[in-house]
C-alpha cells in the first residue's frame, strides 16, 4: 500500500458518503497537496482491482467508491444526487427471489435502488 492509496483510502472511510473521484481528489490535497487526479484515479483503480473498495456506477454519471465490503445494495436519491448504503435483511436470500437460470451460482451482486425520500 502506497502513502498515496492509504490516504485515498482513509479519505474514503472518514465519510462514507460514496464520492467521486473528483470528490476524492478535494479531500486528498488537504493531506498531499501535490497529488494529481491522474494519481487519484490510480489508487482508486488499485484499491478496486484488490477488492479494498468497491466501485459504484449509477447511470452515466461518475463512478462513485464505497469502503464497505459487507454484502450490501445502494438506494440512490434522485433529488439529491445521494447514494446511501442498503443492508439486506438478516436470514433473507437474494436467490429465492430471482428466476436464475437452473445450476447458476451467484458469485457476486450489484443491487442499486433509484427513487426519491419522502
Amino acid at each position: 500500500m502506497t502513502k498515496q492509496r492509504k490516504v485515498v483510502y482513509d479519505v474514503l472511510r472518514s465519510k462514507r458518503d460514496h464520492p467521486t473521484a473528483q470528490m476524492i481528489f478535494e479531500r486528498t490535497q488537504k493531506e498531499l497537496p501535490t497529488v494529481s487526479l491522474a494519481t487519484i484515479y490510480n489508487c482508486l483503480e488499485a484499491l478496486v482491482s484488490h477488492d479494498v473498495v468497491k466501485q459504484v456506477n449509477v447511470d452515466r454519471e461518475p463512478s462513485r467508491y464505497c469502503p464497505n465490503l459487507a454484502e450490501h445494495g445502494h438506494f440512490h436519491n434522485k433529488q439529491t444526487g445521494d447514494v446511501i448504503d442498503i443492508n439486506f435483511k438478516p436470514d433473507v436470500n437474494l436467490a429465492e427471489f430471482l428466476d436464475l437460470p437452473e445450476g447458476a451460482v451467484i458469485e457476486d451482486l450489484e443491487l442499486n435502488i433509484k427513487g426519491f425520500l419522502k
